[in-house]
């Protein structure tokens, strides 16, 4: 199975976890690529006080393949035919998940996991797996997500930094191979007002700051109107933090895109603290790229 080709997701067995599992199957076969379905487990007698009963690691194997073959059976009914594999691995979730990262495309994680025999997918985990990927990693939060002003289309932050441009190219491709239109984000601040002594004008109209915004976002992204011809793509810059501006239009959307960390000068976009707020708070699919 080519390694570069691959989506990657992590199952336990809850309910996130399979809802990952359709997420990242009806990826895949929208890319021409192949499933990697992966359950990492640590054996619990490893950790347990003692006197204290704990499953034998035969019998967590045993669970964890089950699990899988739930998951394949899951995946299989969501894109048949699609090339499917199942991997249970004797390690910690999140370095299973990094391990299998770089040879993968893209891997997929439930928000919430079962938190049981083999804890994977607890939020910790896909904070952990977003941060040291090295591959763009989706997290998944709901199967069921409420409409919102840009419901069916991808939207993207975009602050101008090397990792908002990566972001922005995965953006581009997810809704061209979606056939939904992409809806780039620009969030700025409010100018602060002079200090005392200083001659400067107090502040901009606001009129006139969000259009000068506008028109340096529309301009740093022109470049993939002629890659992307078939995508309807919408600028948006609104006034406000930028994680919270994100979560807002993330509402019904198909997929949140950010980078993992951005400029953090003149907008301060996708930091690390905003791409983090977004995994815990957006109302659907988040992707951070790195």
């Amino acid at each position: 199975m080519g390694g570069e080709r691959t989506v990657v997701v992590g199952v336990d067995g809850s309910r996130a976890s399979l809802t990952a599992v359709d997420w990242a199957a009806a990826d895949a076969a929208l890319c021409g690529c192949a499933l990697r379905i992966m359950c990492a487990f640590v054996c619990p007698a490893l950790y347990a006080p003692a006197l204290i009963a704990v499953p034998d690691e035969p019998g967590v194997q045993e669970a964890g393949a089950g699990t899988v073959a739930e998951a394949a059976a899951r995946a299989g009914a969501v894109a048949p035919g699609l090339e499917v594999r199942t991997d249970l691995q004797a390690q910690p979730p999140a370095a299973a998940l990094v391990a299998a990262s770089k040879e993968a495309c893209t891997v997929v994680v439930g928000s919430r996991g079962r938190g049981g025999f083999a804890g994977l997918l607890l939020g910790s985990v896909g904070v952990q797996v977003a941060d040291h990927a090295a591959c763009p990693v989706v997290i998944v939060r709901h199967a069921d997500r409420p409409a919102g002003h840009e419901a069916g289309r991808v939207v993207v932050g975009f602050d101008g930094s090397p990792c908002a441009e990566r972001a922005l190219r995965f953006a581009y491709e997810q809704a061209a191979r979606r056939e939904v239109g992409l809806t780039v984000v620009h969030a700025y601040p409010w100018p602060a007002g002079p200090r005392p002594g200083d001659t400067s004008p107090i502040v901009r109209e606001p009129d006139d700051l969000r259009e000068d915004e506008r028109r340096a976002l529309a301009g740093s992204t022109a470049g993939y109107a002629g890659q992307y011809p078939g995508v309807d793509v919408r600028h948006t810059v609104m006034h406000g933090r930028a994680g919270a501006v994100l979560t807002e239009l993330s509402a019904g959307a198909e997929l949140l895109v950010v980078g993992s960390r951005g400029r953090g000068g003149f907008t301060g976009l996708l930091l690390g603290s905003v791409s983090q707020s977004v995994i815990h708070h957006a109302a659907g699919p988040v992707a951070v790229v790195r």
